[in-house]
């Protein structure tokens, strides 16, 4: 009996194909997979298939965005909430995270999650079955599905290893007859599941279009520069400390003995990722990518400030493929809606009881101080910011004058530490007193201007539809969304989810570079250009003119600069599902989150100075054991050759 459960279980994922929701695949009326291949269109609808199992990188719900430190909501939350907006945040963030029934189990495809095992099944299944003669199919285009296909089997894997660690590597599907000891897979040394998933991606590249050959009816697809863009973040990953001489993880041994994480760090591993990351960047530079700069629309009128405001912005939200180069990778089925939703607060005073616009993904104040001073450089680094009092005082009131016009709302009082802070600031969050540039004003001098303490129309009004913190996430919200009604109605442009652009390569080069050789002009070079679209100065002149004398040498050093490139990202990608698994590649999420409260600004008050008192929301515990999800108890009773990952 016990045999005939384990075969069953691992049939489940590795043996039979079964038809998925995304796309019929394979009709009630079809008997066999081969079937499935006896013609070009049915072909087709399984390559699709293949693409329908990619992570809803948009999706609040199947993603990082609440389970870390950057998003917060109401907690505890109100009965009468729908379970799919409370469940991550309410039992990862919050520690509740298990082993019964792990949350987003990518393992076993529950609880806001898809399966990624069922997905490299289908996988294999397409690349086996493509071996056939498929009716009406040019050789070229087999080259490339068959390509298309290995890219996704080796990103499904990337998937599940940066989630778990070390998993099995499912080349091949298994045969029904497969006997017991075969289906019983085991986990794979770290590196070994590295070079598998670098080694797939190369043979795919070979087989991948340069260029879509048609953008409307091809978009989210693969191509060669999202191939090597997704090559050099794994390579990145691999070069970083969670996977690179990790000791945490030295006793983390199968039963066979076998090492699963190499305890001896290979620098080697950073001048690799460098390689692959210039490659990508090349790439992209020659097939026209480059970083978004905002041109004035039809009927607005904006000043210098906002037209930087709105190239960081719509760097993430503009759709338009030609009109924003900087986007390498959309995931054109994982849209916006949901977000943009949660993030809109009530910027009109006339739609007051509009429940459409949520309010409610609430960024803590510790992102708040997170941005730079106007200086380019951090708060507690800026040498005026000392000494004016400023950095000591940031969280006193002060009244907003002309010269904050395009910030602050003119005569509103909000926190100085509101105050002169670089344009990604403004352009990622606003506030009580802030402004909001969109959503129906698209004049620099006539924009929204946020009322948020209680019973304020961007304030709480209601249970739970509200910031907790008192800020909210801009960056996210497309600028040409309409609020269409007084009690109701939000009619949302969206957009598909950036899951990379050229930005974010950028900073991946530059800090490969100093990983692999120090501080360099050439490292210096790309994160400077970031900058540079951002308002800024580079990075040597910033620390250099602005910063307090113990950290104007900064930049200097590779420990230094480390840091620098470090918060360069994290305001960079500020938002966008990034933060959650960069803190953990750079070993770093118990230092920012263990014991690290969540706050936020007094949101139940409405005096400006009781307001602006700092309230602590939560205080998150975070131990060596989170850094890699727990595998469901029942898989390890089924299959003893799985290990639990350490601590669960």
């Amino acid at each position: 009996m016990k045999n005939r459960i384990i075969i069953c279980f691992f049939i489940s994922w590795i043996g039979l194909f079964s038809a998925c929701d995304y796309l019929d695949v394979v009709p009630d009326n079809i008997a066999t997979i081969d079937n499935a291949f006896t013609s070009r269109a049915m072909a087709e609808k399984f390559l699709f298939t293949c693409y329908s199992y990619m992570p809803d990188h948009g999706d609040p719900r199947a993603q990082s965005f609440v389970i870390g430190d950057e998003i917060w909501q109401q907690y505890p939350q109100p009965s009468g909430w729908p379970a799919a907006q409370n469940l991550l945040f309410e039992n990862i963030a919050i520690g509740n995270q298990g082993i019964v029934n792990p949350y987003m189990n990518y393992w076993d495809g529950l609880n806001g999650a898809k399966n990624m095992f069922i997905a490299l099944r289908d996988c294999n299944i397409f690349l086996e079955r493509m071996e056939n003669r498929i009716p009406a199919l040019y050789e070229y285009e087999k080259k490339r599905w068959i390509a298309e296909v290995k890219f996704l089997k080796a990103y499904y894997h990337y998937w599940l290893l940066r989630m778990y660690g070390p998993i099995p590597l499912i080349k091949e599907n298994l045969p029904i007859s497969a006997g017991i000891e075969e289906v019983m897979v085991l986990r794979e040394p770290v590196d070994d599941c590295f070079d598998y998933i670098v080694s797939l991606m190369d043979e795919a590249i070979v087989d991948l279009p340069l260029e879509l050959e048609s953008i409307s009816t091809e978009l989210g697809r693969i191509t060669i520069p999202i191939a090597l863009s997704a090559k050099a973040k794994v390579l990145m990953e691999a070069a970083g400390p969670l996977f690179n001489g990790n000791s945490d993880y030295a006793s983390f041994r199968r039963k066979d003995g076998t090492q699963y994480f190499n305890q001896t760090y290979d620098p080697a591993k950073w001048e690799k990722a460098a390689v692959a990351c210039r490659n990508a960047i090349d790439t992209c530079h020659l097939v026209g990518h480059a970083l978004y700069h905002h041109e004035l629309g039809f009927g607005e009128n904006l000043k210098p400030e906002t037209i930087v405001e709105m190239s960081i912005r719509n760097s993430v939200t503009e759709e338009n493929y030609t009109i924003n180069p900087e986007v390498i990778w959309k995931h054109v089925s994982s849209r916006s809606n949901t977000i943009e939703a949660f993030a809109t607060p009530r910027v009109d005073p006339s739609k007051y009881a509009n429940q459409s616009t949520q309010s409610m993904w609430s960024p803590p104040l510790k992102i708040a101080e997170m941005f730079y001073t106007s200086n380019g450089v951090p708060i507690d680094e800026d040498m005026e910011w000392e000494s004016s009092g400023k950095y000591v005082d940031r969280y006193m009131v002060k009244s907003a004058t002309e010269a904050n016009r395009y910030q602050v709302g003119v005569g509103k009082q909000t926190a100085m530490l509101n105050f002169d802070r670089e344009i990604r600031f403004y352009a990622n969050l606003s506030f009580d007193g802030g402004l909001w540039f969109g959503i129906g004003k698209f004049d620099s001098d006539d924009q929204w201007v946020l009322d948020a303490k209680v019973g304020e129309f961007a304030g709480r009004i209601m249970m739970s539809l509200y910031s907790v913190t008192g800020y909210f996430c801009k960056k996210v919200v497309g600028a040409r969304n309409v609020i269409t009604g007084e009690s109701g109605g939000y009619s949302i442009v969206g957009y598909s989810w950036p899951v990379i652009r050229l930005a974010d390569l950028y900073l991946l080069y530059t800090e490969a570079l100093n990983e692999a050789y120090g501080p360099s002009q050439e490292a210096y070079e790309w994160i400077d250009l970031v900058r540079k679209r951002a308002g800024l100065e580079g990075v040597q002149e910033s620390w250099s003119k602005y910063a307090k004398p113990a950290f104007r040498t900064k930049p200097n050093t590779k420990e230094g600069f480390r840091d620098i490139i470090q918060r360069e990202r994290l305001i960079e990608l500020a938002f966008e599902g990034h933060r959650y698994w960069e803190l953990r590649r750079w070993k770093r999420i118990k230092e920012f989150i263990h014991n690290q409260p969540i706050q936020g600004w007094d949101v139940e008050q409405s005096e400006t100075n009781a307001y602006y008192r700092i309230k602590t929301l939560f205080t998150p515990q975070y131990t060596t054991k989170n850094y890699f999800w727990p595998i469901r108890e029942s898989n390890i009773t089924v299959n003893p050759n799985l290990d639990q990952n350490p601590g669960w």
